[in-house]
C-alpha cells in the first residue's frame, strides 16, 4: 500500500479558496474567524487527515513549545519518577517533551545536546552523564537557549539547579543508625568523581564526627557500578573483616539491596547483628526481605519543579545568567532493615 504524502496548510487554504493565514487561524480557533470558516476549515482538515508540523510552525513563531530532556539512564527507578513528573508538568502547561539517554558517556551527552538544538527544542532539562569533565559545550547550549540542570549537577555551570541536599540527607541516615545503637558503620559509595555520591559520604563523614565515631578506611568501599551485584560483592569484602561493621549505609537502594541478600545467604541478622540502609526508596526497597530503611527522594515533585522552573525562563527570558539552587526536601523511611517495632 502506498503512502500518502502529509496534506500541507497551502493545499487546504487552495482546496477551501481562503488565505494560508486565514486557515492557519481558524486550525487554531482564533476570535477573529467565523464559525462557519472555523467549521469548513476543520472538517476537510479532519477528512484530509492533516497534521500540523510543529517544527514548520515552530519557525514562524521562534517557539516550538517542545523541551528537550537528556539523563543518564533510562533505567533507574528514581530517573523514572522524575521523567513522569516532567511528562505531567510540561503537559499541563502545553509542552511536549524529548527524552533521550546519555548512557552516562560525555560524548554522547554532547550529541544528544547538538540533537535538541537541531530539533528546535524550547529549552533543556540536563542531569549530567557521571564522567563529565567538560561543561563547555553545555555552556554554549545555555548561550542559546535556557537549561535547567537536576539531580546531577556542577557549580561550574550558571543555570538553575533543581536538587536534593544530598549531604544532609546522608548524614540523617547515617545518624539514624548511630541512634539505634550502631558504632562501626560502613559505606559503600561511588568511585571519585559524582557529585551526588562525594555529597553523601561528606555527609556519612561528618555524621561520625559529630558523633565522635573513628573514621575507619577498611569500612569505606568505593565502586564504579553501584549495582545490586556490586553491592552483593562489598558486603563480602566487609564480611571478610576481623572486625566487621555493625551497619552498612550503601548510597543507592540497589546496592543495599545487594547488601542484604548477601546477608541473608550468611544468615546475618539483620538488623541486630548489621543494619542496612539505602537511598532512593524504589520500588525495591518494600519487596527485599528485611524490607529496606531508605531516604525517600520525591523524583515526581523535582522533575515538576524543573519542567516549571524551565517553562518560566523560556516565557520569561533574562539576560543575566547566575546559578540558583532549589533544593527539594528529602525524608528517611525507617524499615526493618534498621528498626524493628
Amino acid at each position: 500500500m502506498n503512502k500518502k504524502p502529509n496534506v500541507t496548510l497551502k493545499e487546504l487554504a487552495k482546496s477551501l479558496n481562503l488565505s494560508i493565514s486565514t486557515v492557519s487561524r481558524a486550525l487554531n480557533n482564533h476570535p477573529d474567524i467565523s464559525t462557519e470558516t472555523k467549521d469548513r476549515v476543520q472538517k476537510l482538515a479532519e477528512k484530509s487527515n492533516y497534521v500540523p508540523n510543529v517544527f514548520a510552525s515552530g519557525f514562524r513563531s521562534h517557539r516550538s513549545h517542545i523541551l528537550g530532556v537528556i539523563v543518564p539512564n533510562l533505567s533507574h527507578y528514581f530517573t523514572t519518577t522524575i521523567l513522569k513528573g516532567v511528562l505531567e508538568e510540561a503537559e499541563n502547561l502545553g509542552y511536549r517533551v524529548i527524552i533521550s539517554e546519555s548512557k552516562n558517556d560525555e560524548k554522547k551527552q554532547a550529541e544528544m545536546l547538538s540533537t535538541m538544538i537541531q530539533f528546535g527544542v524550547d529549552g533543556v532539562l540536563l542531569s549530567l552523564s557521571r564522567k563529565t569533565k567538560s561543561v563547555d559545550g553545555i555552556l554554549k547550549v545555555l548561550s542559546r537557549i535556557p537549561l535547567v540542570m537536576f539531580d546531577k549537577v556542577s557549580d561550574k555551570i550558571p543555570c538553575t539547579q533543581v536538587v536534593i541536599n544530598e549531604e544532609e540527607a546522608a548524614f540523617n541516615a547515617v545518624e539514624h543508625l548511630i541512634n539505634t545503637g550502631k558504632r562501626r558503620i560502613a559505606i559503600i559509595k561511588e568511585t571519585e568523581g559524582s557529585f551526588n555520591s562525594e555529597k553523601r559520604y561528606e555527609g556519612y563523614l561528618r555524621a561520625l564526627r559529630e558523633h565522635n565515631l573513628p573514621i575507619d578506611e577498611k569500612i569505606i568501599l568505593s565502586t564504579e557500578d553501584i549495582s545490586l551485584t556490586k553491592g552483593r560483592m562489598m558486603a563480602n569484602v566487609l564480611l571478610s573483616l576481623k572486625k566487621r561493621p555493625d551497619a552498612i549505609f550503601a548510597i543507592t537502594d540497589s546496592a543495599a539491596i545487594g547488601v542484604i541478600k548477601a546477608l541473608n545467604k550468611f544468615k546475618i541478622q539483620v538488623p541486630e547483628e548489621i543494619a542496612v540502609v539505602g537511598f532512593s526508596n524504589s520500588a525495591s526497597s518494600t519487596i527485599i526481605s528485611p524490607s529496606l530503611t531508605t531516604v525517600d527522594q520525591p523524583g515526581n515533585k523535582i522533575g515538576k519543579t524543573c519542567t516549571k522552573y524551565l517553562i518560566d525562563e523560556i516565557e520569561n527570558p533574562k539576560e543575566d545568567l547566575i546559578t540558583k539552587t532549589v533544593e527539594i526536601k528529602t525524608n528517611l523511611v525507617v524499615r526493618d532493615s534498621t528498626f524493628k517495632a
